[in-house]
C-alpha cells in the first residue's frame, strides 16, 4: 500500500514515514505515521519527529546513521566548557613559555631534517595544520627560524657533536668536491669514530664554499681550516679516503696525514679502463641498449606493450635500467635488463607499426654485451658491500682485493673479450695500490676477529706485527700510562714457559683455599713492561680462532677489550677508516634535496648549517 506523505515537511526523517490515505488519497490520521521500511505504525503529535527518530535508530541504525544529527541536539560526550577552560583555550602561549619553545623546536627539527624550505611556515596549510594540533601555539615567522631557531639547532648539534669528538682519540675522514645545481663549488668533510660503547659512528662537519680554483694548496688549507674549527688534532687523524684526484691527493700529502684511495673510485676506474680498450666494440653495443631505453622511455604505448610480451614470455616484469656514464656498476645493471629482456623487446620491437626507425640488435652486438656482462659480474656486488658508513669495512679490503683475483681468473670457457677485461681490471687495481695503502689494509685485517693474519703471508706478517707492536708502546708512553697491570694467571704462564725452557724454576707457591678462591676475579698485582705485553698481546690474539664473517667485529671488541688493552686502541684507530668516500658522496644527496631550482640562491652559510643538520638530526 502507497502512503501520504506529510505536506509541506522539511525535516528529513518523513523520508522514512507515511500516513494511510483515505478515500480521496488524503492522510487518514495524522497522529499515526507509518515507517515505510517495515510499516509499523508510530504515534505522531502535531510536528513532533522525536517518536520517528526513536523508532528508526531502534530497528533499522543503518538507515538513521545515514541523517545529519537533528538541530538543537547535544552530543552525549560534548560538555559544556567551563568559563576557566574556554579562556585557556582562546590565550596563546607566551614565548617564554616551555610549551611554546617545544613547539617551535619540533618545527624546526621538520625543517632541517626533512629539507624542507623556510617558506613552509608561511603556508596557510601548514599554519591550519599545527592549529588543528594546538590551537594555543603560535607559530613564528619565516625571518625567526632562519635567523634565530635553525642556527640554535645547528648550535645544539655542534656542541654535542664536539663534546663527543673530544672522548675519542681517532677518528678518521673522507672528503670529496661537488657543485650545486647554480654550479658552485662546495667540499663536503665526514668524520667516522669508535665510540666508548664501540659503535661506528658517522657524521657530516663541514660543506665548505671553495671560490678560489681547487689546486692542492686551496684544498689543503681548506681541510686545515676544517680541522682547526672542530679542535682536532692532527695526531689523532687515522686516515683519510678520498679519490684518486691529483689536486686533492697532493693536498693530503702536503699535511702528511694517512691517505687511503676510495676502492669504489679505483674499481670505476679499472672498469673503465677495461672497458675503453675494447672501445670500438663496446661504443656500439651500449649505445644500442641507450637507444633502446630512449624509445621505451619516450613511449608509453611501447611500455605497455613491454609488459605484454613479458607476461607473454614468462619474463619477469622489469622496468629497463638507464645507466649513468661516470657509474660503470650503472652500466652492468643496464645490460644485464637488456639481455634479461631481449625476447621481449625484440617482440615489441617487430609488432612496432610507427614510421621510426627502431635500433637494430645483431647477434655480435649481443655477442659483446654478454662478454661485458660476464666480465664484470663477478665484481659488481663489491662497491655496495664496502660503501658501508655504520659498520667496518677497511679490514675487508684486503680479502675483497685477493678474492678479486681468484673471481677474475681467467677461465676456459671465457670469450676474448671477457678474459681481456677481467686482466685489465686487476692489472688497473693492482696499480692504485702502493705500500703504504697496503700496510694499513694489512693492520686493520689484523685487527679484525674476522680474518686476523689469514690474508698476510708470515713475512708481511712479521713485519705488521712489529709496527703494531712500536705503535702500541709509543701510543701508552705518550698517554704517560703507567706499566701495563698483568694478571696472575699470565705470570703463572711465564713460570711455566721459563721452566720449559731451561730457565730457573722459581719457588713454587703454595696453593691455599683463600688463593683459589680468588681467582673468582682478576687478580692485578703484578705489572709488565709494556713492550714485553704488547707482544704478548699479538701472540695470543693471533693464537685464538677467528670469529665466524658475519659476527661484529667492534662487539668482539667491546667484550675482550679488557684482554687486550693495547691493541684494542689500535682496534678503534684503524677500524674506523672508511673503504670508499662514499661518506662524503651522500652529502651531495641531501645537498641536492636542499639546493633546488626554487631555493638555488641559498647561502653557502645556510646551505652548510641545513646540509649539517640533515646529515646529522
Amino acid at each position: 500500500m502507497e502512503l501520504v506523505g506529510k505536506k509541506n515537511a522539511t525535516t528529513p526523517i518523513w523520508q522514512y514515514f507515511g500516513f494511510t490515505p483515505d478515500e480521496k488519497g488524503e492522510p487518514a490520521d495524522v497522529t499515526q505515521a507509518v515507517c515505510n521500511l517495515c510499516s509499523k505504525v508510530v504515534p505522531v503529535k502535531e510536528s513532533q519527529t522525536t517518536n520517528m527518530y526513536v523508532h528508526l535508530r531502534g530497528h533499522h541504525p543503518a538507515e538513521a546513521a545515514k541523517l545529519a544529527p537533528r538541530e538543537g541536539a547535544i552530543s552525549k560526550d560534548r560538555s559544556q566548557p567551563s568559563i576557566i577552560g574556554a579562556f585557556a583555550k582562546s590565550t596563546k602561549y607566551k614565548r617564554n613559555s616551555e610549551r611554546w619553545a617545544q613547539c617551535t623546536a619540533a618545527v624546526s627539527k621538520y625543517i632541517a631534517k626533512e629539507m624542507v624550505s623556510y617558506h613552509t611556515v608561511e603556508k596557510a596549510s601548514f599554519k591550519d595544520l599545527l592549529q588543528t594540533f594546538d590551537k594555543q601555539y603560535e607559530l613564528p615567522g619565516r625571518k625567526y627560524f632562519t635567523e634565530t631557531a635553525i642556527p640554535n639547532l645547528y648550535n645544539e648539534t655542534r656542541d654535542i657533536i664536539a663534546k663527543d669528538l673530544k672522548a675519542v682519540n681517532f677518528v678518521a675522514l673522507t672528503t670529496d668536491m661537488w657543485s650545486s645545481i647554480n654550479m658552485t663549488p662546495y667540499m663536503s668533510v665526514t668524520v667516522h669514530y669508535i665510540s666508548e660503547d664501540w659503535k661506528l659512528e658517522a657524521k657530516c662537519l663541514e660543506t665548505t664554499f671553495i671560490p678560489e680554483n681547487h689546486t692542492a694548496e686551496v684544498l689543503a688549507e681548506a681541510l686545515s681550516d676544517a680541522m682547526q674549527d672542530w679542535d682536532i688534532e692532527q695526531s689523532t687523524i687515522s686516515c683519510i679516503t678520498t679519490d684518486n684526484g691529483a689536486n686533492i691527493v697532493a693536498a693530503i700529502r702536503g699535511l702528511g696525514w694517512p691517505w687511503l684511495n676510495c676502492f669504489g673510485h679505483n674499481l670505476n676506474v679499472a672498469v673503465n679502463y677495461s672497458l675503453q680498450k675494447e672501445k670500438t666494440k663496446t661504443d656500439r653495443a651500449l649505445g644500442i641498449c641507450r637507444k633502446i631505453n630512449a624509445a621505451f622511455s619516450h613511449s608509453w604505448n611501447r611500455r605497455r606493450e613491454l609488459r605484454k610480451a613479458q607476461e607473454q614470455l614468462n619474463l619477469p616484469q622489469h622496468m629497463l635500467i638507464t645507466d649513468c656514464t661516470t657509474r660503470w656498476g650503472s652500466t652492468y645493471a643496464m645490460v644485464v635488463r637488456i639481455l634479461e629482456q631481449l625476447p621481449a623487446i625484440k617482440r615489441v620491437f617487430a609488432d612496432d607499426k610507427s614510421r621510426r626507425t627502431l635500433p637494430n640488435v645483431t647477434w655480435q652486438d649481443i655477442a659483446v654485451l654478454e662478454a661485458v656482462r660476464d666480465g664484470l659480474k663477478p665484481v659488481a656486488e663489491f662497491t655496495d658491500i664496502l660503501s658501508a658508513e655504520n659498520y667496518v669495512t677497511v679490514s675487508s679490503l684486503l680479502p675483497v682485493l685477493q678474492l678479486t683475483k681468484d673471481i677474475l681468473k681467467e677461465e676456459e670457457t671465457d670469450v676474448e673479450m671477457t678474459a681481456g677485461i677481467k686482466r685489465r681490471i686487476l692489472e688497473k687495481l693492482d696499480s692504485k695500490y702502493d705500500d703504504s695503502t697496503l700496510q694499513l689494509m694489512r693492520k686493520a685485517t689484523l685487527l679484525d676477529p674476522r680474518y686476523k693474519g689469514e690474508h698476510i703471508n708470515a713475512a708481511q706478517l712479521d713485519v705488521i706485527k712489529s709496527q703494531l707492536e712500536v705503535e702500541m708502546v709509543a701510543y701508552w708512553n705518550e698517554k704517560n700510562m703507567p706499566p701495563v697491570p698483568i694478571r696472575v694467571e699470565e705470570e703463572e704462564e711465564k713460570d711455566a714457559a721459563g721452566t720449559s725452557s731451561g730457565e730457573k724454576q722459581p719457588a713454587k707457591r703454595i696453593k691455599t683455599l683463600g688463593r683459589l678462591l680468588g681467582r673468582a676475579k682478576p687478580s692485578m698485582s703484578t705489572s709488565t713492561p709494556v713492550d714485553q705485553r704488547a707482544k704478548s698481546e699479538i701472540t695470543s690474539y693471533l693464537q685464538e680462532e677467528v670469529i665466524d664473517g658475519d659476527d661484529k667485529p667492534l662487539d668482539w671488541w667491546k667484550e675482550n677489550r679488557c684482554r687486550f688493552p693495547l691493541m684494542a686502541n689500535l682496534a678503534k684507530k684503524y677500524l674506523c677508516v672508511t673503504a670508499t668516500s662514499t661518506p662524503s658522496e651522500r652529502v651531495f644527496s641531501a645537498a641536492g634535496n636542499i639546493i633546488t631550482p626554487l631555493r638555488s640562491l641559498l647561502k653557502p652559510e645556510k646551505v652548510s648549517q641545513l646540509v649539517f643538520l640533515a646529515k646529522n638530526l
